[in-house]
């Protein structure tokens, strides 16, 4: 059985046509748990993602129970676009299942041609890095404000593309962990917490963030610092622990 939604102008029965040839075509752009490729659609660049097979629990879940990663994908991209949040373009979503459950499932975007990831920031060497980082608090500020709570904000998952006068886009991507929803104190300092900033960079994250939400600077950088040492504690044992089973 298969399931698709197609965003206009484009067209099902091009989407299924990739999405048939995703196995042997295209350009494999990652491949880890989920598979990306980038094929070229004409004149356009479609960006494909591939699912991981979910296990048998999931797989009766996100048929009966809960949306799959694809479609939240798909309509998460849609709710963004329309608060004015910027995120690749939707091109739709693909669905396949058995009676037990899902078994595939696709998003597709428009591929997007950027300059850089939150990620390259890191380096204290990087061009224009605090202006960069004052901006790209603003652009966390948004999705606050907006009651975007995504909760894969990390290094990776944020595109930017520098624009004149010293002003920068910010694209987010990888939507399927997200929640609409108020943005308690607690929930916005935790939102920064995915994203390996370093004491310099929380600094300068946290001195911003203060004066958005008006809120005594010192009490943000700590909060935010603090946050981001239980995250890194987390992540340790998390390791540990998958060591000690063999994963």
């Amino acid at each position: 059985m298969m399931n698709i939604k197609v965003a206009p102008p484009y067209a099902e029965d091009k989407v299924l046509e990739i999405i048939d040839a995703f196995g042997h075509s295209g350009k494999t752009y990652w491949k880890k748990r989920n598979t990306i490729k980038v094929f070229e659609v004409g004149n356009d660049k479609w960006n494909v993602k591939s699912f991981q097979v979910p296990h048998l629990i999931n797989r009766f879940a996100y048929k009966y129970v809960r949306k799959s990663k694809a479609r939240r994908s798909f309509e998460h991209a849609e709710i963004l676009l329309g608060k004015g949040i910027l995120t690749p373009k939707p091109i739709g979503y693909v669905e396949y299942s058995q009676p037990i459950g899902l078994t595939n499932s696709f998003y597709i975007s428009q591929n997007l041609s950027y300059d850089f990831d939150f990620g390259d920031v890191i380096d204290k060497e990087f061009p224009d890095r605090e202006n960069i980082l004052n901006q790209f608090t603003e652009f966390t500020y948004q999705l606050h404000e907006n009651d975007i709570h995504h909760f894969d904000h990390s290094k990776g998952n944020t595109l930017m593309n520098k624009k004149s006068s010293g002003q920068y886009d910010f694209y987010l991507i990888d939507l399927n962990r997200m929640k609409f929803e108020e943005m308690t104190y607690e929930k916005r300092i935790d939102n920064f917490n995915r994203l390996s900033l370093t004491a310099d960079m929380i600094e300068i994250v946290g001195k911003k963030y203060a004066s958005l939400i008006g809120q005594d600077e010192a009490k943000v950088i700590d909060d935010i610092k603090k946050s981001c040492e239980k995250f890194k504690e987390f992540a340790r044992r998390k390791g540990r622990w998958k060591k000690r089973i063999g994963l």
